[in-house]
């Protein structure tokens, strides 16, 4: 007894105190059966956290219930304007996700699982990733094939007890869930020190990958997403490797655009040849490319390089970009550039290096959010799903202060902490639906700090992600295909709104 008294006190001192982040309720009022046809749907959070996913029905046309003193701007939403489809929001299933996620009891893990990955009753996360092979938040290093010998592939032991029985689990409440895997490091046995003396490297961080082992690691890639595929677990995209300039991370590879560019041609005929079906993404990694190592400078501009060949181009959807570095006007560019080839962002972290809820709510929304999918972003997955007060389990050499989109307390695996990048990603996946179109929107009069996109889905809905990143509340008047509504827009909020 007294030691079950001790797991409560310090489960509940650990949910208190991180960093003021909300306690384990559940978000309520998350079923769309109970939404009115004839309302506008409203989730808000605002940074000082006294709202936190609030949902409110709103009218068309009753302008008295708002202040226009507060200020006023125009959202004037095209839909006969379109642009990029949407593939969908998410986050990190990783090995220790996995892991913390079966720790719990199952009935508050399906809880959990159901308000954020039902699309009717939660907050329809649509895109997850996955690692092939071990990543800094796994139980151990391992790849799917560390005997020499392409022969000797099989998936590991975390993939079979955890990581595949929780996208089982997640597909069972969101049968359309997408999933893009991506390989921190290829086989130890595959790696050489340099390109120049094709020395062998085993060790699990930084090396290259061996020319003489192309076919073979493009193989890897197919035994992988077959066994992944006969296990019920369709996989939709992969990227071809993560973080490829990041020699420094617990499992990694370096692998420059002039390697990419190589692989993908023998990669993508492999896949083909197996009728694998299956998107390519290639990069993955920051903005700005690592540009301020010596060894990143000729890398600016990653994929634009691969594109210029005619013959990897083929086999490639887009690329993919993580935020540790740089800024979003990159993908701006390379869309730009490139308007033919999609793009994604695939990572984005939380951790004890300055974070506050309020700080990231609004940086998040406006760089990652509304930044990316301003730029034709198809899809926003964030690092990890769920980790645990101890900010793992974690490799040694990976990142040691990261935070999930929630935590779980060690004592008794019940108590949740929903962090900002919870809230972020729901504000997108709750009201764009996968397979939506971006539309155009127009700001008029708007006054700083005012941001949105707004898309039409494929139920014919219109879905807007709002952003008041000012310390002024302002009303904003939101004009679409012949209607008109006014909402308010408190100081440091977001606010999500769904209508027919």
């Amino acid at each position: 007894m007294k030691k079950k008294l001790i797991a409560f006190v310090l489960s509940f001192f650990w949910a208190i105190s991180a960093f003021g982040d909300n306690p384990a309720s559940p978000i309520a009022g998350l079923d769309d059966s109970l939404n009115p046809d004839d309302k506008i749907v409203s989730y808000e959070t605002t940074a000082d956290k006294a709202r936190l996913f609030r949902k409110e029905f709103l009218a068309f046309d009753r302008e008295e219930n708002f202040d226009t003193n507060l200020g006023s701007a125009r959202l004037i939403i095209d839909p006969s304007k379109t642009y990029q489809k949407v593939d969908g929001f998410g986050a990190a299933i990783t090995g220790s996700t996995a892991f913390n996620l079966f720790k719990m009891a199952p009935e508050k893990r399906e809880a959990l699982l159901t308000e954020t990955f039902s699309v009717e009753k939660g907050l329809g996360y649509s895109y997850v990733r996955v690692s092939i092979g071990c990543s800094d938040f796994s139980l151990s290093e391992f790849t799917c094939c560390d005997k020499p010998g392409i022969e000797n592939f099989a998936l590991a032991a975390e993939d079979l007890e955890f990581v595949i029985p929780a996208l089982k689990e997640i597909l069972a409440i969101n049968p359309d869930l997408k999933i893009v895997a991506s390989p921190w490091t290829c086989p130890r046995w595959m790696k050489v020190k340099d390109l120049e003396s094709l020395e062998p490297f085993e060790s699990w961080t930084s090396g290259r990958l061996n020319p003489k082992y192309y076919e073979d690691y493009a193989l890897y890639f197919a035994k992988y997403l077959r066994a992944m595929g006969e296990r019920g677990v369709k996989i939709d995209a992969i990227t071809m490797q993560n973080e490829p300039l990041n020699r420094g991370n617990s499992a990694s590879l370096f692998m420059t655009w002039q390697e990419q560019r190589e692989f993908v041609k023998v990669l993508g005929p492999k896949l083909r040849d197996e009728g694998i079906d299956v998107e390519i993404w290639a990069f993955d990694h920051n903005f700005n490319y690592d540009s301020n190592k010596p060894e990143c400078r000729d890398q600016w501009g990653y994929p634009l390089h691969i594109y210029e060949d005619e013959e990897a181009a083929r086999y490639l959807t887009g690329a993919a970009y993580h935020a540790y570095g740089g800024s979003v006007e990159e993908m701006r560019r390379v869309r730009d550039a490139r308007p033919d080839k999609a793009l994604y962002f695939t990572e984005q972290s939380i951790g004890d290096w300055g974070y506050s809820f309020g700080g990231d709510l609004m940086w998040f929304t406006r760089e990652v959010g509304i930044g990316v999918m301003n730029c034709d972003c198809r899809a926003i997955i964030v690092w990890n799903f769920m980790l645990d007060d101890k900010r793992g389990p974690n490799r040694p050499g990976g990142c040691q202060s990261c935070f999930g989109a929630v935590n779980i307390s060690t004592p008794d695996y019940e108590t949740v902490v929903r962090y900002s990048h919870f809230y972020e990603i729901g504000h997108f996946s709750k009201v764009v639906r996968t397979g939506a179109v971006r539309v155009d929107l127009a700001l008029e009069n708007a006054a700083p700090g005012i941001r949105a996109c707004a898309f039409r889905n494929p139920d014919g809905l219109f879905g807007l992600v709002a952003q008041n990143d000012s310390d002024e509340a302002r009303t904003v008047e939101v004009v679409c295909d012949g209607k008109t509504f006014r909402v308010e827009l408190r100081p440091k909020s977001v606010r999500s709104l769904r209508w027919k």
